[in-house]
């Protein structure tokens, strides 16, 4: 069993994994949208923009935001002017998940968003429904598989973020020490093994259970039974 020290780095790592994902949603669901229904110029730009964190080396988004929220940073000073920070803080660990996990959430919204039968929005609208309206009551419960799936990608992704995180924030006990840090930590101590093991199958078992979940919650949106 994990000892009471590896029980909180787990606790940290979901809390830092749902901040991430929760977080991320709304703007993900608006950007699987905008993509899916709206043409407009700069949209393959925005598209491969929005793609960049799965090849760039996560240590160059950590050095990124660190330039940028660090303190002494542009939106760093900024956003301490309302004593808000980000650097070598677990708000800064959920924000560097987030982003390397919003690819991965937007590409689950986007392709379920466009599975959506346009008709149905069109009818939508000639009955009178205004865009809002229509997204909210026909796109958005249609969609609403890939939503999930999206959220759970992205809870998964932040679950294992390390290189962004780790640049941006460190690994202070406490603090910012997730699950793949602590996992790094222990690689150069000797006789960390066993807790390394810990952590990876907590982790695994952690990751597993969120996508049982998000296949259940599909599948009985879908009314299909479970094989």
């Amino acid at each position: 069993m994990p000892t009471a020290a590896e029980w909180d780095v787990v606790a940290l790592s979901l809390k830092v994994a749902l901040a991430a994902s929760l977080a991320s949603l709304p703007l993900g669901v608006a950007t699987g949208w905008l993509l899916a229904r709206r043409r407009f110029p700069g949209k393959a730009l925005l598209d491969a923009l929005i793609h960049l964190p799965l090849v760039l080396p996560p240590v160059v988004i950590g050095y990124l935001l660190l330039v940028g929220f660090g303190a002494q940073g542009p939106l760093g000073r900024f956003l301490g002017q309302f004593g808000i920070e980000f650097a070598f803080r677990w708000t800064g660990a959920a924000l560097a998940s987030a982003i390397m996990g919003f690819p991965l959430m937007v590409r689950a919204i986007r392709l379920s968003i466009e599975h959506v039968d346009r008709r149905l929005e069109q009818a939508a609208a000639t009955l009178g429904a205004s865009p809002w309206r229509v997204f909210a009551t026909v796109t958005l419960p249609l969609a609403w598989p890939g939503l999930v799936a999206g959220a759970v990608l992205g809870f998964a992704k932040a679950l294992g973020e390390f290189g962004a995180t780790i640049t941006f924030v460190s690994a202070i006990p406490g603090q910012t020490r997730t699950i793949a840090s602590a996992i790094y930590g222990l690689m150069q101590v000797p006789g960390g093994e066993a807790g390394i093991w810990r952590l990876a199958l907590v982790s695994m078992a952690l990751s597993l259970g969120a996508l049982l979940v998000s296949e259940w919650l599909v599948r009985r949106q879908r009314g299909e039974t479970a094989e």
